[in-house]
């Protein structure tokens, strides 16, 4: 009997049971909601610094927002957009920025590729080379423009001089006040300051191909061409693709290199996209406007990304 009074009530081992069982489900809540705890900071700091301008951006731009009258700024719905896509100069940009960032991107990556190659092979002072080849990208956007704004300087441009002395032109040329020279002088410019971008990543790519696949690859009778094309450059598509990712962005939202040696000019032969809303907004005033022009690159880019994203989620 008394073996059968024990087995129904409820003892202490089983109050202890129970209690145990609600520590153990309440302990994994908390490890739950820790991570948050640890994020809350970051996110507020990005609410803070991207989201509030995003959203204040797209306020703007449905809005005739001009700061010499910050209390009326009346509502204009799509109206600055229909502006934009109905202004001639926008479209000017627009062709700009396409040229600006296919001619960038494409020679800073077949610049780059080619010295990343280089300075993958076993010399004696390739500690040095991959030093130096730094150097442009570690420059400031700022010294970099000035410099090749002097280069490129009618009287005593150093490029000018040079060829004249080897005969590929008769006179000085204004490369920067001429409206079919202009555009190229830029684009090379940014073409020398950002292709050790691409130099780095691309080397880091190439020392993770394993060797024996080269080896192989020799073995079989595969020419450097060949090995290149069909070994080297599939193993380190994925850097490749990042590579030209990053860079593609960062070029397309590139204007300080621009606005420093021309300013746009001369007329709008060397206006882009993210040149022309900050003229707008900081020139003009029209913040509005800007705002709209600034969405529409913006969205032209997230398509960008969008396919990169699709075609990432596809080899996985």
């Amino acid at each position: 009997m008394s073996g059968a009074g024990h087995a129904v009530g409820p003892g202490p081992s089983s109050d202890a049971a129970m209690s145990n069982t609600v520590q153990a489900t309440a302990v994994p809540l908390r490890r739950q909601l820790l991570p948050f705890a640890f994020l809350a900071p970051a996110l507020l700091v990005e609410l803070a610094i991207i989201v509030y301008p995003v959203l204040q951006t797209a306020w703007m731009s449905l809005h005739d927002f001009v700061l010499f009258r910050p209390s009326n700024a009346p509502f204009v719905g799509l109206g600055n957009f229909v502006r934009a896509f109905t202004d001639p100069v926008f479209w000017t940009a627009a062709w700009n920025s396409v040229l600006w960032i296919v001619f960038v991107v494409g020679f800073q990556f077949v610049l780059g590729l080619g010295t990343a190659l280089l300075l993958n092979q076993s010399f004696w002072w390739r500690s040095l080379a991959r030093a130096l080849v730094v150097i442009p990208w570690a420059l400031p956007s700022v010294i970099t423009a000035l410099m090749w704004s002097w280069m490129y300087d009618y009287d005593l441009g150093v490029i000018n001089d040079v060829l004249v002395r080897i005969g590929i032109i008769n006179a000085p040329i204004a490369w920067l006040a001429r409206a079919d020279t202009t555009l190229p002088a830029v684009i090379l410019a940014l073409i020398w300051q950002g292709f050790p971008f691409f130099a780095v990543m691309l080397l880091a790519g190439l020392q993770t191909v394993p060797a024996e696949l080269l080896e192989a690859a020799e073995i079989d009778g595969a020419n450097a061409y060949q090995r290149l094309c069909k070994v080297v450059l599939p193993s380190i598509a994925e850097v490749i693709a990042t590579a030209l990712l990053l860079r593609t962005i960062w070029v397309a939202n590139s204007l300080d290199v621009i606005l420093v040696m021309t300013g746009g000019g001369p007329g709008y032969a060397t206006y882009t996209v993210p040149l022309y809303a900050f003229l707008k907004a900081y020139t003009s005033m029209e913040f509005g406007y800007a705002a709209a022009l600034s969405l529409i690159m913006t969205a032209l880019l997230l398509l960008i990304i969008t396919a990169y994203v699709r075609r990432a989620a596809r080899d996985l």
